[in-house]
């Protein structure tokens, strides 16, 4: 570890969110240039054991994995076996929404979250075989509803998907709303258009050209491997809350495409590396063409989760981030929360990796960057436009919000100030901008939007990159809504 000032700074930082957070066990890394210059491991990837964490530890990633995805997608672009702006029934006759004609939908929205689905039940469907008794009552699961048909292959997905009653958020490429279905779909196209199984297509073609050694969707892949985190979740006891260990990795066939690689913090960078240069890994394996990764992190629709931030092919991109373009995406699963980022223009990069979901591991690498610039670690690039509500403009908000995959979202007007309710916790809502609040959640800024009917009703709220409905005692009040 390196004795800069900035390091000193930085680590007190991290130290803090990581005991309040309670985190077993995080890695962090920054790299310039495929170099890396600082990592450093904090607590234990086995607490029981007290087994400390390394560079090469492994961990989940999560929704990192969405890139992977559509770095396949490119790779069979450039080979001329699809097209992003094709038609997604061209390769998926079987996918069809009931009563609405998917025609117009293409791969570009799926890989862009622009495809006008609403977020939908069907995730604890499909993970339901690979769950302990005890987890069917896991946070993210409560309040969801309960689909009785199994999901064990995308025909499936593709089948219980189409007997859904849902209309669109609107016409594809108008409305941006997190979709991990869509994802797992795309999934579906690289096994059809490759002729191989997905996992199998991800691994010859982008994990082992990288040079990614201890990077996989199976551990058992892993051979014998032992520097793997085991995964601790955080459970109420009485009118307190404890981290115990909980070592089950969830899967699911199905939505693999979405969420569910497995990868360490050293191979993390060798995976940013290689779109900072292009496309190239430090190797000199061309993964993708300049033009493709270009194309990647274009900034091609804005997102509802941080004021400025757009969506690209599988990456959030910030375009005026202190100046820089921040390319990023991060992952949550049980057991799991993770963090990628790069800078197109400078080739810095950094990953970090933890055992907890839910985990402040987006402020401990923004914390670094900022420190690394001479910083305050906790800055944000966010100014707010708007100080200042008045109780009755903040009544309007205040009401009960439904998602089929999050549950209910409360929102509660308490001593002069807006409260939202999310996953057990409770976040103030600072006013940004009209109808925008930003919402600080484990040491970072998140965006809510509210939309409106007219000039004064509030219909729904988009927060963590879904849409929520606002409902009125059984009734949803949104006509773009899901409808059971």
């Amino acid at each position: 570890m390196q004795n800069n000032e900035w390091v000193d700074s930085f680590e007190k930082y991290a130290q803090k969110w990581i005991t309040k957070g309670q985190v077993p066990g995080v890695c962090m890394g920054l790299a310039k240039d495929g170099q890396i210059f600082y990592s450093n491991g904090f607590g234990f990837r086995d607490v029981e054991r007290q087994l400390g964490v390394t560079i090469d530890t492994v961990f989940g990633i999560g929704s990192i994995t969405k890139s992977f995805t559509c770095v396949a997608v490119m790779q069979l672009q450039e080979a001329g076996k699809l097209s992003v702006h094709d038609p997604v029934v061209k390769y998926l006759p079987e996918f069809r929404l009931k009563n609405l004609d998917v025609g117009q939908i293409t791969i570009h929205h799926f890989m862009t979250n622009t495809s006008g689905i609403p977020p939908l039940p069907t995730f604890l469907a499909s993970v339901m075989p690979s769950l302990e008794e005890n987890e069917v009552n896991h946070p993210f699961f409560q309040n969801q509803t309960v689909l009785t048909e199994p999901i064990d292959t995308y025909e499936d997905l593709m089948s219980v998907i189409s007997t859904l009653d849902l209309e669109l958020l609107g016409p594809p490429g108008t409305e941006f709303s997190y979709s991990n279905d869509g994802f797992a779909l795309l999934g579906a196209i690289i096994e059809r258009v490759s002729g191989k199984s997905y996992e199998a297509y991800v691994k010859e073609h982008i994990i082992d050209p990288i040079g990614m050694e201890h990077t996989s969707f199976f551990l058992e892949e892993l051979n014998g491997y032992e520097n793997i985190t085991k995964l601790y979740i955080m459970r109420d006891i009485g009118d307190h809350k404890e981290v115990v260990s909980s070592p089950n990795w969830w899967d699911t066939p199905v939505f693999r495409a979405a969420g569910f690689i497995k990868s360490t913090v050293r191979d993390m960078l060798r995976y940013t590396d290689m779109f900072c240069k292009g496309g190239l890994t430090a190797g000199g394996n061309r993964i993708l063409t300049t033009e493709s990764v270009q194309r990647m992190i274009t900034p091609y629709f804005p997102t509802n989760l941080v004021p400025g931030q757009s969506y690209g092919y599988g990456l959030f991109i910030t375009t005026d981030y202190y100046g820089k373009t921040l390319v990023e995406h991060s992952g949550g699963i049980k057991g799991v929360t993770a963090q990628m980022c790069f800078f197109p223009e400078t080739g810095l990069a950094g990953v970090a990796l933890s055992n907890l979901e839910l985990s402040p591991v987006l402020a401990v690498l923004l914390g670094a960057l900022n420190s690394l610039e001479n910083r305050p670690p906790e800055s944000s690039h966010l100014v707010s436009k708007t100080d200042f509500l008045t109780e009755e403009a903040m009544n309007q908000f205040v009401g009960d919000y439904h998602s089929s995959d999050f549950g209910t979202l409360p929102i509660r007007l308490e001593n002069g100030q807006l409260m939202l309710s999310f996953l057990g916790e409770n976040y103030v809502m600072r006013p940004f901008a009209e109808d925008l609040f930003v919402v600080r959640a484990f040491g970072t800024d998140f965006s809510a939007q509210f939309t409106r009917v007219g000039k004064n009703e509030i219909v729904r709220i988009a927060f963590a990159g879904r849409r929520f409905t606002k409902t009125v005692g059984e009734t949803k009040n949104d006509p773009t809504s899901q409808r059971k």
